[in-house]
């Protein structure tokens, strides 16, 4: 076995039910952070792998450019209802970085479909994470995920982050007047705004940085730069859509609407390999004038097994009211980690809904980070994983240092499993 990690040995998992995961020693382990962010309605749950039961029976596969299935254009139709105005048309990929990269391809076209050839640039943002596949990993903004292949990747532009705890800028909000969006019109003008074909950006912002949740002003400014421009707005929903900020979508949070979504992770809670791109009709119409076709596709996309497990995570969370429910545990989380602002290497709590991270510092004043050499972020989930709690790590977001610790549990988690959680923290960064 060539394993994930192969700097050490990790447990054999044999059972997962509820907020619990067992290994085969018996131990269980308390998953609050839902893997990587990813399992929503819980471990274990029968009736999503009834449905994959009798998918694969009926109809496990087919090609996707042959035929279409009935859990593909029904899981279509509820995701459109789940999306902004406009939003309704989904192509199904197998991962967060495959719907990044379709997405990334799609814009691409429609700008050809469209006779602007030159536009082919894609800006992003330091500190941001869309995949580890050449194409996304292009447009991410972690420097250590991106220097062992920067010969290899396709040219990109990067931004500064909304960050307001250490902001590029040096300013304040919200006396800033948002100077990180202003970015784009400046990093649009100085690369060639003919050459600009969108802009791709975590709604809220992911595991390379830990839960930044962008000031309420910052995406109104960030689309009217796109349209000013006439460059399509894709807004990675791949870790904070499908419920996990306590809404359908973190983007409902900025009330805006972009040209494209892409959602992984929790569309399908950890049950099958399944992503998703969502873009406009009008989109499709413009390749469907174009002579060809979407130039693009996997052997997986479209696949009705996983579709079917999707489709079974979108009818519990309608079902149980679970994205209410992660909004009200939520702000239960934000609670009681608030007990943990007063300790002297807590340099701010921060999230939203079920997201939440715990940036570490050396000193709170300044808030100068821990050097990366001392993993800190990971010897804090080491400890806490003997305890048996299982939480994420986020590392190098200030200029190569910086540790956080984010929880993401699965929005079913109860009120004494996150107090347990808390407490389990509190004693490990006393321990640490």
């Amino acid at each position: 076995m060539f394993h994930r990690r192969i700097d050490g040995p990790i447990p054999r998992a044999v059972k997962a039910e509820g907020v619990w995961i067992y290994d085969e020693t018996g131990k269980k382990y308390l998953d609050a952070c839902g893997g990587p962010i990813c399992v929503n309605v819980g471990h274990g749950r029968v009736e999503i792998a009834d449905a994959i039961y009798r998918q694969a029976r009926e109809l496990a596969y087919v090609h996707g450019t042959m035929f279409t299935s009935d859990p593909v254009e029904t899981l279509a139709g509820r995701l459109a209802v789940h999306s902004p105005e406009g939003i309704d048309r989904f192509y199904f990929c197998s991962s967060g970085c495959e719907a990044n990269e379709t997405a990334i391809k799609l814009a691409r076209q429609i700008h050809i479909a469209n006779g602007e050839k030159d536009r082919y640039r894609i800006i992003s943002r330091w500190n941001s994470y869309h995949g580890a596949t050449l194409g996304a990993l292009s447009v991410t903004g972690k420097a250590s995920m991106r220097d062992p292949f920067l010969p290899l990747m396709a040219p990109s532009v990067h931004i500064p982050p909304p960050y307001c705890l250490r902001c590029h800028f040096g300013l304040s909000y919200p006396g800033c007047g948002i100077r990180c969006a202003h970015a784009l019109e400046e990093a649009i003008w100085n690369e060639g705004r003919k050459t600009i074909s969108a802009f791709l950006a975590e709604t809220v912002l992911g595991s390379t940085i830990g839960a930044v949740v962008p000031p309420r002003e910052y995406y109104a400014i960030i689309r009217d730069i796109c349209n000013h421009h006439g460059i399509l707005l894709i807004l990675d929903e791949v870790m904070c859509g499908m419920g996990r900020t306590g809404k359908w979508l973190g983007l409902e949070h900025y009330d805006i609407t972009p040209d494209m979504i892409t959602l992984g992770k929790g569309l399908n809670g950890g049950y099958a390999a399944l992503s998703a791109v969502g873009c406009k009709k009008e989109h499709l119409d413009a390749l469907r004038n174009h002579p060809g076709n979407f130039i693009h596709g996997h052997t997986f996309s479209h696949h009705a097994v996983a579709a079917a497990a999707a489709l079974s995570v979108v009818e519990i969370l309608e079902r149980e009211k679970l994205i209410d429910q992660a909004a009200d545990r939520g702000r239960f989380l934000e609670q009681r980690l608030a007990a943990l602002s007063d300790h002297v290497h807590v340099g701010q709590i921060r999230g939203i809904g079920l997201m939440w991270a715990i940036e570490l510092v050396r000193n709170k004043k300044s808030l100068e980070p821990y050097p990366r050499n001392d993993r800190l972020s990971e010897r804090l989930a080491e400890q806490l994983k003997e305890m048996g709690i299982l939480i994420y790590t986020c590392t190098g977001f200030s200029n190569g240092d910086g540790d956080a610790v984010m929880l993401g549990p699965p929005f079913i988690i109860s009120e004494a499993e996150l107090d347990v959680t808390v407490h389990a923290i509190d004693r490990a960064l006393n321990q640490i």
